[in-house]
């Protein structure tokens, strides 16, 4: 069954994560009505006709209803693991439930992993077609602005993301009341056009869809490919249940993000019955003259909070799928001492930058745009539902029959939106798969090294015990203080201890042998922190316990043995790490080319004592060399 949620908010603090959940949640489905509508049209080259938009309209307006509101809010959300969600979050959940069969386990971490690394290409289209077709409506204010567009998008971004060193704290604040004001003026764009031709609600009957998909089979798959573009921001009410919790967002969608945005989209449709000229920019078109200067300033705020949205995003996947195993140790900030959860990740942050400017120079619109977004985006939502369904069969139990039923439902219909946006991959889907593509091959390339490198440390690695034993035979001199021996491999002799002794051929008075162990579940408590093992001879054996959102904080960690008959002085501890340069060679299960790519990510990962939080001046590294 699905873990029991903390208790529910209610009150003023319900209030407020509710309009959190708005800012942050919503910010990127929120945006779509820019694009989504007249991709439609455009991409499938539909003539503009009552009949079809009607047809158009059922098709969106069901495809909310099901993929948002009956899969994500009714049955993802579910899912959580002690509060969190997310691809990762799920990942462990599936990986957890089938455990006692290793082979589908492994595969199952192979395909979430998959699914992480194209979320990754999905966050450089979304900043680029959110922006982009937010400043597009200069081009509806005049024509004369059309050679801007491109530069002014370039400045937005570049401002967003040269901001991100300083956090969203400040910013953050806002992001809630901009966006509400956002879905306010969608719902009244939309209730403008909608009360001259209110015929157009029609369209919430499914036989409009019906029969549109059989008059017209052939093009309506083709839609499916920008149908897809109103539901682009799902994943995010998953991933962000951890923030919000899932009454907030629930209350967030039904009250407010739902209802406007199916009045914006209906209200399109009204002003194409009237006016199917302006087919190559709705949105726009329903403003009135006056209005569309202040309404491109707006659409502009609210495509960066939802651009922030998925950066923020992206700093949190990287920390996660670090602590995973799956990347090397990358260097980040907190830019919060309340909120731990916001971080900076300075290399994602430019690299992400750096592949948005190329995206927006390269393809130049958000038509141009539209053929790369969604392929993404619906392999995530296809392997969520894959995921769902191991975990409420193997976790929750439920019958068999009941779970292929109603994953397999959704699965049919996200196969069918995959599909429809795998045609577009010529026309620009192989860049967001590009991305996805050379960040899994990276991520298979760390892990699969990583146990190679770990195995090759096992065989020539000397049992701990014995080691110790043979030493205090002939004990060497010890010294006051005490010593923390980082060690990956428990059990065995680090390497900074055998060459303290081989050249400096002292013993501190207490010695720790740490090992950290990272978790397939999100947050591991301080009462499950620690395991002691006594060595004798003042030495522990130490494994701390972290989960995949924990920090890594060790001298915090060890302030937990106080009280087991350990007692540590900040100011009189060192900490020893073992650094192994790694020597590429012809490797079996790597192969030449990803033993030197495993051992240019091994040689340039961020100091182990910055991730691992050690005081600067209290560590001492010792290299080894290893060849791999």
């Amino acid at each position: 069954m699905p873990t029991p949620s903390q208790a529910a908010p209610t009150g003023s603090k319900l209030a407020a994560l509710t309009l959190g959940a708005i800012g942050v949640v919503y910010g990127d489905i929120g945006t779509s009505p820019l694009y989504a509508f007249k991709e439609v049209f455009i991409h499938g080259h539909i003539p503009v006709t009552a009949e079809n938009i009607l047809g158009i309209l059922s098709m969106m307006f069901w495809t909310l209803v099901l993929i948002v509101a009956v899969k994500y809010v009714g049955l993802i959300l579910r899912a959580d693991n002690n509060g969190e969600g997310g691809l990762v979050a799920m990942l462990a959940l599936a990986s957890v439930a089938v455990k006692d069969r290793p082979v589908l386990r492994r595969r199952l971490l192979v395909l979430g992993i998959f699914g992480t690394a194209i979320f990754f290409g999905d966050g450089v289209i979304t900043p680029s077609i959110s922006v982009l077709s937010a400043v597009e409506g200069l081009e509806v204010a005049t024509p004369a602005l059309q050679p801007y567009v491109v530069p002014v998008t370039l400045v937005v971004l570049t401002l967003l993301f040269a901001a991100q060193r300083h956090g969203t704290g400040q910013m953050g604040k806002w992001f809630g009341p901009i966006t509400v004001g956002w879905f306010a003026t969608l719902a009244v764009l939309g209730l403008s056009h909608l009360v001259g031709n209110p015929t157009v609600l029609l369209a919430m009957n499914p036989l409009y869809a019906l029969i549109f998909i059989a008059q017209h089979p052939g093009i309506a798959f083709v839609s499916l490919g920008a149908i897809v573009l109103c539901v682009t921001g799902a994943e995010a009410l998953y991933a962000d249940m951890g923030h919000f919790g899932r009454r907030p967002i629930r209350l967030a969608w039904f009250g407010l993000a739902m209802p406007a945005l199916v009045l914006n989209y209906f209200g399109q449709g009204a002003m194409l019955l009237a006016h199917p000229e302006n087919v190559n920019n709705p949105f726009y078109e329903m403003a009135p003259k006056w209005a569309l200067y202040p309404l491109v300033a707006m659409a502009t705020c609210a495509t960066v909070i939802a651009s922030q949205a998925l950066i923020s995003a992206a700093f949190s996947v990287t920390k996660q799928v670090i602590q995973l195993g799956y990347l090397p140790r990358l260097r980040w900030t907190h830019t919060s001492v309340r909120e731990t959860g916001q971080i900076y990740v300075p290399f994602v942050n430019w690299t992400l930058y750096a592949c948005i400017f190329a995206a927006v120079l390269a393809f130049g619109s958000s038509s141009a745009l539209a053929s790369a977004y969604g392929i993404a985006v619906t392999i995530d939502m296809l392997i969520t539902t894959t995921m769902t369904f191991f975990v409420i069969r193997y976790a929750w139990h439920y019958p068999w029959t009941l779970c292929v039923a109603v994953t397999g439902f959704f699965f049919v219909i996200d196969a069918l939106f995959f599909a429809a946006n795998a045609i577009k991959v010529f026309d620009g889907g192989w860049f967001p798969l590009l991305i996805g593509a050379v960040m899994f091959m990276l991520m298979m390339t760390w892990k699969q090294g990583r146990h190679l490198l770990g195995e090759r440390l096992r065989e020539e690695s000397i049992d701990l015990k014995s080691f110790l034993e043979a030493v205090f035979v002939s004990p060497p001199v010890r010294v006051a203080g005490s010593a923390v021996f980082l060690n990956a491999e428990t059990g065995s002799t680090p390497n900074a201890l055998m060459h303290n002794l081989k050249h400096n051929r002292v013993l501190h008075d207490t010695n720790l042998f740490v090992s950290v162990r990272h978790h397939e579940v999100p947050w591991i408590g301080f009462d499950k922190r620690i395991e002691v093992e006594p060595l004798g001879h003042d030495c522990w054996q130490v494994v701390l316990h972290f989960g995949f959102k924990n920090d890594p904080d060790v001298p915090e960690a060890l302030k937990l043995l106080r009280g087991r008959g350990v007692q540590l002085d900040d100011m009189e501890t060192s900490y020893f790490l073992s650094r192994e340069i790694v020597i590429p060679s012809m490797t079996k299960g790597l192969g030449a080319w990803r033993a030197k790519l495993f051992a240019g990510m091994h040689r340039n990962a961020a100091a182990a004592a910055d991730f691992l939080n050690l005081p600067a001046n209290r560590v001492v590294e010792l290299g080894s060399k290893i060849q791999l």
